[in-house]
């Protein structure tokens, strides 16, 4: 049994691997409804539907037929008083053996597409995420953002696997409806006097649960918001011992999901039982007046059995009625979350006549640049900035905080484009040169040193996924981060936690600069990137660097004067502009605030 187990999912791995993900978007139109727009990822699906849809009508057809054979049989059996139904039994075991089959593989194939749609959304809206500019990650939480990529889609997901079965269930009430008027018009009218008072009901749900879902689907999200910060943030909450402040937030936030959550059911608790047994009332009537025909020998037995069953048939659109449309609702609630994601434009885009970047020199030009942050109520960060670097050499930003250091380091690779002037790469603007190649020549080593959750050594290669296990080592080596490595207990292989926080602050620092080296970028970034290491194991990092970046463009944002002495100039910044530049010992002559500036750091590091 555990054989046949693994045989089967080495079946699907096999079936994984062929699945291509499409390219096939929403409809841009945002005046269009939610279905419309959504139309063709489904279209794509469209060859599979149209088999699901002939299985399920042959399916639905045979099924709707049975009560006509057996009213056939019982009437035949009590008419001539022989009993003979054997060939009618025998054609009711081979209808039963092919309902089974079409309805197995209806079921089978539109379960499958709905999947294969929910995998091509989630696809599509990573897809776009990635090419959102930091301004739409910077006004949204990442929570928000995981759940309308998981619980929002499933939404869709169900509707598209359910709704179909609620299209079927109608053509069996159309068809079983057809079949009654044949046998008596007026029993049939009786039987179905109650569905005019189920469209009304159904509407009155409509109305009501549409507003709550959107309520909910919302809510939904702020708890998830919740407990992801807890959980990347579990060591600030543990240092500042707020545990119990974070649980009754959750609480709150649990408290609300739960309102508008209870008020969903309660709608639907008011409505669904009455639309689904509405239905019912037809067979009192068919008990009642069927019975009373029967008795006059109008009807025969075998219709009144017929009548019945076809009333149980008819009943099930109306049972799955209620749960379609709370999923209808669901759904577009959801949908107009994800569209809200997929119709978000990056502010940071490629122009249409975007430049290749082949082999750049690295000469860099900062020309009367101004920048404020999206959103932000501190309007100027940068203020006519001005600064020239040339190919090959070594500059450091020095300033207070807040004087726009990092900014200029984010404004490099077009992280955030700039709000007035321009910045050029070997003469030509940045915004002119394709964003993917900018990117690759221009690496920025972050403060914040961010490891994914994977071994050490991909960690290393996850700008240069083929590098040679010697260029890894080689990297490793030149970042001071081999020797430490080696006393893993796994060495290259081990994993490190989330956000790499098995590892010190230091080691991850050191991981870092390895994988920026490893890429080999002609413009590099240093954006206070050891200020997590000890001043012995800086240095160390420092007399590779200073191997390394010969020829290499080099802008360093720094605090601590180890870190200045790479650099051949240093520009002082203070409110967003250049200050005074010049080397270190200059600047220690001719300038009082970069001398206060450097002895502030040097406090720091003391302490």
């Amino acid at each position: 049994m555990y054989c046949e187990s693994m045989d089967y999912l080495d079946q699907l791995e096999l079936e994984e691997k062929d699945l291509a993900i499409s390219d096939t978007s929403i409809d841009p139109d945002q005046s269009k409804r939610w279905f419309k727009r959504l139309y063709p990822i489904i279209k794509e699906q469209k060859g599979y539907f149209m088999v699901t849809a002939l299985c399920g009508i042959a399916g639905l057809a045979i099924q709707v037929s049975v009560p006509m054979v057996m009213r056939e049989a019982i009437d035949k059996a009590l008419t001539d008083g022989t009993g003979k139904i054997t060939s009618y039994v025998w054609g009711l075991l081979g209808m039963a053996v092919c309902a089974f089959a079409l309805r197995f593989t209806y079921r089978f194939l539109l379960f499958r597409t709905a999947y294969r749609i929910e995998t091509q959304l989630r696809s599509l809206i990573f897809k776009h995420l990635t090419k959102l500019s930091f301004s739409f990650f910077d006004r949204i939480a990442s929570g928000e953002v995981i759940s309308r990529a998981n619980s929002d889609i499933r939404s869709i997901q169900l509707l598209l696997a359910f709704g179909p079965l609620a299209i079927l269930s109608i053509f069996s009430f159309l068809l079983a409806f057809v079949f009654m008027l044949s046998i008596h018009v007026p029993l049939t009218l009786v039987t179905i006097s109650c569905m005019p008072f189920v469209y009304v009901l159904a509407q009155k749900m409509r109305d009501r649960v549409f507003p709550l879902s959107w309520v909910t689907q919302g809510r939904m999200a702020d708890f998830a918001m919740v407990v992801d910060e807890n959980i990347n943030g579990s060591r600030i909450v543990k240092s500042f011992a707020v545990e119990q402040d974070q649980i009754t937030l959750l609480a709150q936030m649990a408290q609300r999901l739960r309102w508008s959550s209870t008020a969903l059911i309660d709608a639907r608790a008011r409505f669904n039982p009455l639309i689904e047994s509405l239905p019912r009332l037809g067979m009192a009537g068919i008990l009642m007046y069927g019975g009373w025909l029967s008795i006059n020998d109008e009807i025969g037995i075998g219709a009144l059995i017929a009548f019945s069953s076809y009333v149980i048939m008819i009943s099930v659109p109306f049972r799955m009625l209620g749960f379609v449309l709370l999923q209808a609702q669901r759904a577009a609630a959801s949908s107009l979350r994800i569209f809200e994601i997929l119709d978000e434009e990056p502010s940071v885009a490629d122009k249409p006549s975007a430049k290749r970047i082949v082999s750049p020199a690295g000469n860099l030009s900062f020309r009367n640049v101004s920048f404020s942050y999206p959103n932000d109520d501190n309007p100027i960060v940068l203020d006519d900035f001005n600064l020239e670097i040339a190919a090959g050499e070594i500059v450091a930003l020095v300033g207070r905080t807040g004087c726009g250091k990092s900014t200029v380091a984010r404004l490099l690779p077009r992280f955030y484009d700039v709000t007035g002037g321009s910045i050029l790469l070997d003469g030509v603007d940045i915004r002119d040169l394709l964003l993917q190649d900018l990117r690759a020549h221009i690496n920025v080593i972050p403060d914040e040193p961010f490891l994914f959750s994977d071994s050490i050594r991909n960690n290393i290669a996850f700008g240069k996924p083929d590098a040679k296990e010697g260029e890894i080592i080689n990297a490793s080596k030149a970042a001071q981060a081999d020797d430490f490595i080696n006393n893993l207990e796994n060495g290259y292989e081990e994993v490190v936690g989330e956000r790499g926080y098995t590892l010190s602050g230091g080691q991850r620092q050191r991981i870092v600069v390895a994988r920026t080296l490893l890429s080999n970028p002609k413009i590099l970034v240093l954006d206070d990137s050891t200020s997590s290491v000890d001043v012995e194991t800086e240095s160390l990092i420092h007399l590779s660097l200073k191997k390394l970046l010969q020829n290499r463009t080099t802008l360093v944002i720094a605090h601590r004067i180890s870190t200045i002495n790479l650099a051949d100039r240093v520009i002082l910044m203070e409110a967003g502009k250049v200050k005074i530049e010049g080397t270190h010992e200059y600047l220690l002559k001719h300038s009082p605030e970069y001398e206060s500036i450097l002895s502030s750091g040097l406090k720091q590091e003391m302490n």
